[in-house]
């Protein structure tokens, strides 16, 4: 534990308001300042502890995650005692997915204070919501499940939880265009290629055909991003219909 107590006291040293930004973010005072500098720890760094264990937030993520799901789970369900289980789980993957927690680690600007060998401008999008998570988790290891859920309430719940909003936000227009073709009986297919072009990132291209009939195409730096995109426009041709289907 020494070994982990000298690396956090020198980083300290270097960043004498990483406390009194803490506390800001936060919304309390932090007890354990160690466990917040670990969940701000990039894997990149290679630290390790006395007995070789890796120093990085990817174990406070692992925690955070499970309580994040579980605060928002225990708020759905005590808000709305209608819903069925199907329904809560929709709710509440809306609320936790990589998109929304992406957006929160980016409004708190928690890259900002991330110690890594990687240049923060290369990190992608996941980065905030991995941080988000970390941060989470160290919360509950620093004070206890009840000042997570005060963090979650006064980040996520109170400026971003609108039952009715989320009911009709679309989490994936891929599986929504799959769920509505397989319905319908109708043939899909998405053919993918690879679409560099002139660009310095790779790209990559699809098509999505329905019946046999080409009905959207879209472009982007992953495949999953590229099939995401080309569904989101074959949603709205086919709106109407969908929306009467689903």
């Amino acid at each position: 534990m020494n070994f982990i107590r000298n690396i956090l006291n020198s980083r300290s040293n270097r960043d004498g308001n990483f406390f009194v930004n803490l506390k800001s973010i936060l919304g309390f005072t932090p007890r354990n300042l160690g466990i917040y500098k670990i969940a701000f720890t990039h894997r990149s760094m290679n630290l390790r502890d006395d007995e070789g264990n890796p120093i990085n937030y990817e174990r406070l993520e692992f925690l955070g995650d499970a309580m994040v799901s579980s605060i928002i789970a225990t708020h759905l369900y005590n808000e709305v005692p209608q819903g069925d289980e199907g329904y809560l789980t929709k709710m509440r993957s809306k609320i936790v997915s990589r998109e929304h927690l992406n957006e929160l680690g980016r409004e708190l600007n928690l890259i900002e204070y991330v110690e890594s060998k990687i240049p923060k401008d290369n990190f992608g999008n996941n980065i905030y919501g991995n941080l988000f998570e970390s941060l989470v988790g160290a919360i509950f290891l620093d004070r206890g499940y009840e000042y997570c859920e005060k963090f979650i309430y006064k980040t996520v719940i109170i400026p971003h939880v609108d039952i009715l909003q989320l009911e009709g936000k679309v989490i994936s227009y891929k599986s929504l265009l799959i769920e509505w073709c397989q319905k319908e009986k109708k043939t899909f297919e998405y053919n993918i290629y690879e679409d560099t072009g002139n660009d310095e990132l790779r790209h990559f291209s699809v098509k999505l055909l329905i019946n046999d009939k080409v009905i959207a195409k879209a472009r982007a730096t992953s495949k999953k991003k590229a099939e995401e995109k080309a569904s989101k426009r074959a949603f709205f041709a086919y709106q109407s219909k969908i929306s009467r289907a689903i």
